[in-house]
């Protein structure tokens, strides 16, 4: 933690934890186009930082790309705020993000949360991975999932038909995700896109899974999420905690 505190410690390296919260995976250049510094010293931040566990590389043919790595700011967050503030900011932020979505709009959100035994990335891979998402969903996720890219929600039955298809607005492996979803008849439709964040969060050995489906265009459709969203997510805690999904489609029951 004296590393993490050391490093929060510059202005030059929170500003650059800053742009990679704002566009995680960037090279050397493209940090340095927005910090008015040599490469030489935005080389020397980033090591300063990657032996605070709180950036990480990965390599991508020459390039090397830059993550920001949340968890020991979550740490500190656990360690110094939660266990004196949780139940006043817990408070507080129920009533800003109530606030928030009454204003931004009247249509209906569901919210769903699950605890599995896995790890960020393994979550994030059943949700991206085309073959993983076949498993569990009977659909084929189909994206290279940047942000701005299209994503499609393809059937397994050979057809590639895509029963939903969407805008990648955020992705921010591997912590979140966020998508529009559509019906593909239905493209160019503002008010019939909805919208889907995906929130993984570690907690020692497990994850929470946070779905927020938003900006549903009636109840209809609520009710259908309502439903299909708990079967879904519950085949996809069978996959990963014991290598299998459920013996039984879950949607197949549903109603009985």
């Amino acid at each position: 933690m004296d590393k993490v505190f050391r490093a929060l410690s510059d202005e030059t390296r929170r500003r650059l934890l800053d742009r990679l919260h704002e566009q995680n995976g960037q090279t050397l250049g493209e940090l340095c186009e927005r910090i008015a510094m040599t490469r030489q010293a935005v080389t020397q931040h980033l090591a300063v930082l990657e032996d605070a566990n709180l950036v990480g590389t990965v390599r991508r043919g020459r390039e090397k790309l830059h993550y920001l790595n949340p968890v020991p700011l979550h740490e500190i967050q656990e360690r110094w705020i939660d266990k004196f503030e949780r139940p006043r900011l817990s408070a507080l932020s129920a009533v800003k993000r109530r606030a928030e979505e009454a204003a931004m709009s009247d249509r209906p959100t569901f919210v769903y949360v699950t605890y599995i035994r896995s790890t960020p990335e393994k979550v994030w891979e059943a949700l991206t991975d085309a073959d993983l998402t076949a498993a569990y969903w009977g659909h084929r996720n189909e994206s290279d999932w940047r942000q701005g890219s299209r994503w499609e929600h393809v059937r397994t039955d050979g057809s590639g038909i895509a029963d939903v298809v969407g805008t990648v607005v955020e992705s921010d492996h591997p912590t979140r995700l966020v998508t529009t979803w559509i019906d593909p008849e239905n493209e160019g439709q503002e008010d019939k896109y909805s919208r889907v964040t995906f929130d993984i969060t570690p907690h020692e050995d497990i994850v929470r899974l946070t779905v927020t489906h938003e900006d549903l265009w009636d109840e209809g459709a609520l009710s259908d999420v309502s439903d299909g969203w708990p079967a879904v997510l519950s085949n996809l805690k069978s996959l990963l905690e014991t290598g299998s999904p459920l013996p039984q489609e879950p949607w197949s029951v549903r109603g009985r």
